[in-house]
């Protein structure tokens, strides 16, 4: 199957997210998730890559970011995921891919859709139920928020956090929403409003990430 095309612009939000390969477990223990949080704050400085919200998982992670250049998105994946790669090796003497490789990006709205996003990336342990609350995961961008220092430096949003966010957070999301988000980053197609989306389709060239998938019907001839 051909790969899905994936546009990166600078100065736009995106959704990231990898997973370990083949559904691999990523993070064993405290001492893996600590590792990779600095091996995260290293990527951000060295990369210059701003990060809006972050949940790491024990075999996935979702980003959000807002890449100054084109090029800024791959190279810091590329560092970012090798090196990780590399220790965990070196830790539990393995070899082999440890992600599944090419990470997913999805273009988001800077509006209404962006909180949308955030809110589904920062209660991500919550809907795994991973914890109580979503603030309760030490690993996600909700709890660095209440901290007086964060391990890792976050970005302002361009569309502003309520005041409620915490409890917003917590909220439970719609089937819908859910769904949009997880459809948009699967196929790494734009998440926003239609008329948005559209525009963002033609802009870009990325018509496969919103046709139907699956072959065509035939359709069927009948003689008399």
């Amino acid at each position: 199957m051909p790969r899905t095309s994936r546009a990166i612009v600078g100065g736009q939000c995106y959704h990231f997210y990898n997973r370990g390969n083949n559904r691999m477990r990523l993070f064993h223990d405290r001492r893996d998730y600590v590792a990779f949080q600095w091996l995260l704050a290293e990527a951000m400085d060295e990369f210059d890559v701003p990060l809006l919200a972050a949940c790491v998982m024990p075999n996935h992670l979702h980003l959000v970011l807002l890449p100054h250049r084109a090029d800024d998105l791959a190279s810091w994946a590329h560092w970012l995921f090798t090196t990780h790669a590399r220790r965990y090796h070196k830790r539990y003497d393995t070899s082999g891919r440890v992600w599944q490789g090419r990470f997913k990006a999805s273009l988001v709205q800077t509006d209404a859709h962006l909180l949308t996003l955030i809110r589904y990336v920062e209660r991500n342990a919550l809907r795994a139920n991973l914890v109580a609350r979503a603030e309760h995961w030490e690993w996600g961008s909700l709890r660095w928020r209440e901290r007086s220092v964060a391990p890792i430096r976050l970005a302002a949003s361009p569309v502003p956090l309520p005041s409620t966010w915490v409890d917003y957070v917590n909220s439970p999301q719609t089937s819908a929403e859910v769904e949009a988000i997880r459809k948009a980053i699967e196929r790494q197609s734009p998440f926003g409003s239609d008329s948005w989306r559209d525009e963002k389709v033609r802009e870009l060239g990325l018509e496969k990430t919103v046709a139907p998938r699956g072959r065509p019907r035939r359709s069927i001839v009948t003689t008399k």
